[in-house]
């Protein structure tokens, strides 16, 4: 079976975080390519049967940016959008299928999927709408029942 080579999706080789860093991504072709500027406001994973279905993974790696820190470089009349609910509009290029964000305007942020930024560390601290989880996970961080109370969820944590 022949394996495609995947085209480089960031500028730099090395993972960093640094608050006046901008990080690079695209989605799987390269034709779409987004630039994220500072330091994602939260990380971690979301257990969510929504983001379950769109990753097509028992759990989502996420990545929270000021929708202000998000730019799409290039690609732009690729983009594709579809929100089953007015809280998330995922997004994803028309050309190869790849999944490049989820833009959440009830909250002004921007989901940019940790896969997508391959030049920023990930740094998880929480897993969200762990009631949903299929994937049991102990590593140690926070588990909430839904979302932080600030994001309009009920804040309740849960054991692991």
């Amino acid at each position: 079976m022949h394996r495609e080579q995947a085209p480089s999706r960031g500028r730099r080789e090395t993972a960093i975080n640094s608050s006046n860093a901008t990080h690079y991504g695209s989605c799987f072709c390269g034709a779409v390519r987004i630039a994220v500027r500072g330091e994602p406001l939260g990380m971690g994973y979301c257990h969510c049967q929504s983001c379950r279905s769109w990753s097509a993974s028992p759990v989502n790696a996420f990545t929270l940016w000021k929708s202000a820190d998000v730019a799409l470089e290039s690609g732009a009349e690729l983009v594709e959008t579809y929100h089953q609910t007015p809280r998330s509009f995922r997004k994803w290029c028309r050309k190869c299928g790849g999944h490049v964000m989820t833009d959440h305007p009830l909250w002004g942020l921007i989901d940019v999927f940790a896969a997508v930024l391959p030049t920023l560390a990930f740094q998880p601290a929480v897993h969200v709408n762990y009631a949903e989880s299929v994937l049991p996970n102990r590593d140690g961080l926070p588990k909430l029942h839904d979302f932080p109370k600030d994001l309009g969820g009920s804040g309740i944590s849960v054991p692991e």
